[in-house]
């Protein structure tokens, strides 16, 4: 893998916890981060935090979204064919027909007749 894949990866990582982070700060109902601040500091109101974090919020995941389709255009880019095996797969099946020895052969020609067992005698 290249130095630039690992690093988008690591960044999609990092952006991905930092996401979860500020879903669990916010809430709908007034609940949340935004609520502490009702009373403590008026220059950043509840509804300043409020927009601040859904505009991080989204900030995070367009981030997420165009780092993923950039990282997914660097693993495809080294022009290598696929593995293809069918040629392979059909020889392999042509080569192992099953070959039934000629005792498992049907026969063609009818049975013949057995006689009938009888119990030998016991001597005593």
């Amino acid at each position: 893998m290249s130095a630039l894949f690992i690093t988008l990866t690591v960044f999609i990582v990092i952006a991905s916890l930092l996401l979860v982070l500020v879903v669990l700060l916010q809430s709908g109902k007034g609940e949340g981060l935004a609520s502490n601040f009702v009373a403590g500091n008026q220059a950043f109101g509840v509804r300043q935090t409020a927009d601040f974090l859904e505009k991080l919020t989204w900030g995070l995941v367009s981030f997420i979204l165009v780092i993923s389709i950039v990282t997914s255009f660097t693993t495809g880019g080294n022009n290598k064919p696929g593995v293809d095996i069918t040629n392979e797969i059909e020889a392999v099946q042509e080569n192992a027909a099953p070959e039934f020895p000629a005792s498992a052969m049907p026969s063609t020609e009818a049975p013949a007749a057995e006689a009938p067992a009888t119990e030998a005698p016991v001597q005593e």
